[in-house]
């Protein structure tokens, strides 16, 4: 069962999160004023309230997880998100990057291939107060070529590579961010789609993502 209130107590919590993601280096402050804003302890049950801000991931069944702030947060702001700017994000899980996103006025395509999480998501009040996002459940290897092209992809587990229908659903200029390979680690990359229809790729840290999977599943 999620919890429902958000009290000064969690306010606080959030706040000293917040100091201690600017701590690890995250300088975006709109990046920061989003992870501020959004009480993370709705995302999770109830049981992990007193946790929920502790800056690590947690389980949120189907062998998946709420990913870590810090995580989040870093992701974000390679994003450099823009309002009104169309993205696509690949595993919703939780649904707390993608409230994190539209809480940055994007407008938010996410794609879910876990049946039982994707429900979950369709019955989460909280999410009644982003009218920009968009939750779908599919297969995040294929995209939504019907709602492209989109500005920005963000891809929220680890790729084994970089998924090619994913890049023709990217405008020329936009960016993917997502971390890439298998195996226990995996280096973040930001790939722009160039005018001549090559790419370039940066990299950056490594952190430890479950995989990405093919298809969907019930």
């Amino acid at each position: 069962m999620r919890a429902t209130t958000d009290d000064f107590v969690h306010k606080g919590m959030r706040k000293q999160l917040v100091e201690l993601i600017k701590s690890k280096g995250i300088t975006d402050e709109k990046v920061l004023t989003a992870i501020l804003n959004v009480p993370r302890h709705f995302f999770l049950d109830s049981a992990f309230e007193k946790q929920a801000y502790e800056d690590r991931a947690f389980p949120i069944g189907e062998e998946q997880t709420i990913s870590q702030p810090y995580t989040v947060a870093y992701q974000t702001q390679l994003l450099q998100v823009k309002p009104f700017e169309k993205i696509l994000e690949v595993g919703t899980g939780s649904a707390y990057q993608a409230s994190i996103l539209a809480e940055l006025k994007a407008k938010v395509y996410s794609i879910e291939r876990q049946k039982r999480l994707f429900d979950a998501n369709k019955n989460f009040l909280f999410l009644k107060k982003y009218p920009t996002l968009s939750m779908f459940y599919g297969d995040g290897f294929e995209g939504l070529p019907t709602y492209g092209p989109f500005d920005k992809i963000l891809i929220t587990a680890a790729a084994p590579y970089v998924p090619a229908k994913l890049l023709a659903q990217l405008k020329v200029g936009g960016f993917m961010v997502l971390p890439l390979d298998e195996g226990e680690n995996q280096r973040m990359h930001r790939i722009t789609k160039l005018k001549d229809g090559d790419f370039s790729e940066e990299k950056f840290d490594e952190f430890s993502f479950v995989p990405m999977l093919m298809g969907k599943r019930q």
